[in-house]
């Protein structure tokens, strides 16, 4: 039974959609509503929702009681009870939350240490009397533990904040990444900002140079004691194994007389039809998750126990109590939930003939017709169309020969074969800028050489224009939206043979063509058997003869279908037409087909195309092995420059490109994405397209998926670097005083961390007595005086004229063995005009308007990186 105080909190669950938080007290049977200010330290049962959806998290500290974790449990039965029986459950496990869980908290999530007695106390944002230490872990998803005040607890590959009221102070471990650096400040701004009412200073020490910020040091030295000469080694992140799972399977489990009872259903790929509205189901991704979905029509009794059915099913597959788990109901699954799933139609989806896009090898095409403004005006609408503009910009086409470029007559364009590789530049404006788009269609027949010849020139044409182009992998009858409708209605694929000058394809008699389409923007004729196999009532058919073109309509075609067969088969065909309606065709078409025989004749109905939401992955290949960690509720800021994102949109895959990201995760990227798709549960077609983007030329068609995206974002730099000058800048406030700390309670030399719990001072710590600018302003760098100044305007010997260093002194020089005072980083600084020309291939000015990777990959080049 819900008692009293429990029903008075969650009275305010439906006036006030949103994040909403409660704290479970098991001794005394209650729970408790938390402040907002409080979020972000969790010892709590989570509601996220609005007028049409909730979530319901539970989250259960490692150190937590059974009778704790037995409550909540109780309490997320009452709360779901109370909502209808609708909200999806999730059970969080301290260090293994969820990707949804972890995005209500952008900058981390921070363990507490103590219980509900001291972990949730008000917050004063004037108190200073402070001492806590804080071990940062990870890069996307940040969480802070709070550790011991000491060495001891440090280590050389993660980040500390020394928290001391007034001052915030950053140490970097040497083997910490810039990324994890830029989490740790954001977090720490957070602190500043929600605990100290801003009035805190932020200061940041690198660890391993530690001399180069000497009064930082004294305060750690006072906190902390003297500095040991070593600190302990790297430990590894504890993160949950995310990669897409290999098997999939789905269970009927149910009670017998008190035993549990787990019946396999099915192994993937899964279908929604085996999901039956009176019993429960789990859903097990091997370990990773466990799904519970409930139907509406099962009993009362099986819904409720629906999460205590779950953790029994944990235990007796023995995995980690770690293990994530979702409760839903019919009706609300989650997107993750759907994913599983090799096609998923909600209620409210429409069914019938229509024109929507469809489901099958025999699917129709979209049959809307494009306002460009309105494409370029709402990017939601061009990523739900796949169409970046009315495909009306300017098209060059390209066939690989002898494993270079040989540009097409625009005559042949949209003439595709099967034994060849093309490369297809198209380029619009936007906003008065020039935009590019490069497919790379691969033939089936094409040979190994070429496809990596077609791969080696689409980089060359990429260099050319400055990285700008989008890249998009096309493989033979998979092709894209935007890609048939920039050929106007008129594409072809010839199923084999090549289209070079010259070159005689072997003569193979009739010749037939499946026409699919409704208008120019997307219909196509893709060849197959000459077989009377291959026809269907539901399309438009082309049989070329050597006298003649059949125009094959069959009964479940419409007039948009049939005037696009007619404009195809002018293209195809000089000769006579005639039309064959389907059940009147003339014995000479039956024999150009080699006889009649059985096709497929059921008029079937059409349904919209399974609607999957949209998932964002950081892509990761560092433990040999390719993984990805969601991103959920995601967001433009969650697109990290020295990240390869896959973004999933189910009919295309698109990689982003940071700026900043690694060599070896860009070559890998397009494998990776490969992988995702072979081993995705819902059995994916491999040969999806996959569109290559690199950060700052994002077209509509991606960022319509994210929500208010910032043209203007990647034109500000927010780096390490950046962020962490930004804090040296901004400190206005040149004084601490570190003196006569106020014990908490009025003595006893303890500290207490904001609604935390009261410490001992650490032992053996000297008390840092002196006033300290803790952020002196760096001087500015300089070049060396007698490095890059000449007494003469000669340009021989080191130093150029106009004081610039000679190439020989920069080129394939490591950082010893440089100048002194020359930033290794920036080597190219150090050049004159003319030699800077010379070794990069580009002007100054030029390459600064390049993305960062293009301009490492030319300081490579010229040995300056």
């Amino acid at each position: 039974m819900m008692n009293e105080v429990s029903r008075d909190a969650f009275k305010s669950v439906r006036q006030k959609p949103g994040l909403q938080i409660w704290t479970i007290n098991a001794t005394m049977r209650y729970i408790s509503h938390i402040s907002h200010a409080f979020h972000g330290y969790h010892q709590i049962n989570e509601k996220k929702g609005s007028h049409q959806s909730a979530d319901i998290h539970y989250w259960v500290g490692k150190t937590s009681s059974q009778d704790e974790q037995g409550a909540a449990a109780l309490y997320v039965t009452q709360l779901d009870e109370y909502l209808g029986g609708s909200p999806v459950q999730y059970r969080e496990v301290q260090g293994y939350e969820s990707p949804r869980f972890r995005s209500y908290f952008k900058n981390g999530l921070i363990y507490k240490k103590g219980g509900v007695a001291s972990g949730f106390q008000h917050v004063d944002t004037n108190v200073y009397n402070v001492l806590r230490l804080l071990h940062i872990k990870g890069s996307k998803a940040v969480t802070a533990t709070e550790v011991e005040v000491s060495w001891s607890s440090f280590n050389r590959g993660d980040i500390f904040l020394l928290d001391i009221g007034k001052a915030i102070v950053q140490w970097n471990g040497p083997q910490s990444n810039r990324r994890e650096k830029l989490k740790a400040v954001l977090l720490a701004q957070d602190i500043r900002d929600r605990e100290r009412g801003g009035r805190a200073q932020i200061g940041v020490v690198e660890g391993g140079d530690e001399k180069s910020s000497p009064e930082l040091m004294k305060v750690m030295t006072a906190a902390l004691g003297p500095k040991p000469a070593q600190l302990k080694e790297a430990t590894p992140d504890d993160v949950t194994d995310s990669a897409q799972r290999n098997s999939v399977r789905l269970y009927h489990v149910y009670d017998n007389t008190g035993n549990l009872v787990i019946q396999e259903v099915a192994t993937q790929p899964l279908t929604q039809d085996l999901l039956k509205s009176s019993d429960c189901y789990i859903l097990d991704n091997q370990g990773s998750s466990v799904m519970v979905w409930k139907g509406k029509k099962a009993s009362k009794e099986e819904r409720q126990g629906a999460l205590n059915r779950a953790l029994s099913y944990i235990k007796a597959k023995k995995y980690p109590s770690s293990t994530t788990v979702e409760v839903m109901a019919e009706g609300g699954e989650s997107a993750m939930f759907k994913h599983l799933f090799k096609s998923w139609t909600d209620r409210e989806q429409t069914q019938g003939l229509g024109t929507t896009h469809t489901v099958g090898k025999i699917a129709k095409v979209d049959k809307g017709k494009f306002d460009v403004m309105e494409l370029h005006a709402r990017p939601e609408l061009a990523a739900q169309h796949r169409m970046v503009d009315d495909a009306s910009g300017e098209v060059k086409v390209w066939r690989i020969e002898n494993l270079e470029l040989a540009e097409i007559d625009p005559k042949a364009y949209g003439q595709f074969y099967g034994g060849d590789c093309y490369l297809v530049l198209y380029s619009y404006i936007k906003a008065g800028q020039h935009q590019y788009i490069l497919y790379m269609w691969q033939g089936r027949h094409a040979t190994n050489d070429e496809i990596t010849a077609c791969a080696f020139q689409a980089v060359n044409i990429d260099n050319k224009y400055n990285g700008a182009p989008v890249q998009v992998r096309v493989v033979m009858g998979k092709e894209p939206r935007h890609f048939l409708a920039i050929f106007k209605g008129k594409f072809i694929i010839f199923e084999g043979g090549t289209g070079r000058p010259g070159v005689v394809n072997p003569a193979i008699g009739a010749r037939l063509f499946q026409v699919k389409g409704t208008n120019e923007l997307n219909t196509k004729a893709t060849e197959v058997v000459a077989r009377a196999a291959s026809l269907n009532t539901n399309d438009v058919f082309l049989l070329k003869t050597d006298h003649i073109c059949y125009l094959w309509y069959g009964k479940g075609c419409n007039g948009d279908e049939r005037m696009m067969g007619r404009a195809i088969s002018d293209v195809l065909s000089r000769n006579e037409k005639q039309v064959v309606m389907e059940g009147q065709e003339p014995a000479e078409f039956w024999i150009a087909l080699g006889g009649k025989a059985p096709y497929a004749s059921d008029r079937r109905f059409e349904r919209e195309e399974p609607l999957h939401s949209p998932r964002l992955f950081e892509c990761s290949n560092q433990t040999g092995r390719f993984k990805m960690t969601e991103v959920d509720d995601f967001a433009q800021s969650d697109l990290d420059e020295e990240d390869v994102m896959l973004l999933d949109t189910w009919e295309e895959l698109f990689l982003w490109i940071g700026n900043e990201s690694y060599e070896y995760e860009t070559k890998e990227a397009l494998n990776s994405a490969r992988d995702y798709l072979r081993t995705h549960p819902a059995g994916r077609d491999p040969d999806s397209p996959i569109i290559f983007v690199k950060q700052g030329y994002e077209p509509p068609t991606f960022t319509g998926w994210f929500n208010a995206w910032d043209p203007h974002k990647w034109s500000v730099s927010n780096s390490y670097e950046e962020m962490k000058k930004k804090l040296s800048d901004a400190a206005s406030i040149s004084q601490i005083t570190l003196l006569n700390k106020t014990p908490v309670g009025g003595g006893g030399g303890g500290y207490r961390a904001p609604g935390g719990p009261v410490t001992s001072p650490p032992p053996n710590k000297a008390v840092f007595q002196d006033e300290t600018n803790l952020f002196p302003r760096p001087s500015s760098p300089t070049r060396p005086q007698s490095a890059m100044s000449s007494s003469s305007g000669s340009s021989s010997g080191p130093v150029n004229a106009g004081g610039y260093l000679d190439p020989e002194l920069l080129v394939n020089k490591s950082p010893s063995e440089l100048p002194e005072g020359v930033d290794p980083t920036q080597k190219e600084d150090y050049l004159s005009d003319q030699d800077f020309e010379n070794l990069l291939g580009t002007s100054r000015t030029d390459f600064h308007r390049l993305p960062k990777w293009r301009q490492n990959d030319l300081k490579k080049k010229a040995g300056l990186f």
